[in-house]
């Protein structure tokens, strides 16, 4: 058998669900690679998951990745800010 022809049968094989994959990689991503979005997270996900049969799980990668990623802090002089604007509007 042609491991190229057979994904996802070969993750099943060694105990990988799609979903656990996606996740896994999504998250160590979202580590070392912050800010991605739209078309450049595309092509990540291309890059990572060439074979047309990973191709179904974008959605689930691009998600994962957005939830891995750190959630940018609000500093106080933007917290002050935007409570000036919202007083004076």
């Amino acid at each position: 058998m042609d491991y190229e022809e057979s994904y996802p049968a070969v993750c099943r094989e060694v105990g990988l669900t799609c979903e656990a994959c996606i996740s896994h990689t999504a998250g160590e991503i979202a580590r070392c690679s912050k800010g991605l979005q739209g078309k450049m997270l595309g092509q990540m996900f291309l890059q990572l998951y060439p074979n047309p049969a990973c191709s179904r799980m974008h959605a689930q990668f691009a998600q994962a990745y957005r939830d891995a990623s750190p959630r940018p802090v609000r500093s106080e002089t933007t917290m002050r800010r935007g409570i000036g604007i919202a007083a004076v509007a």
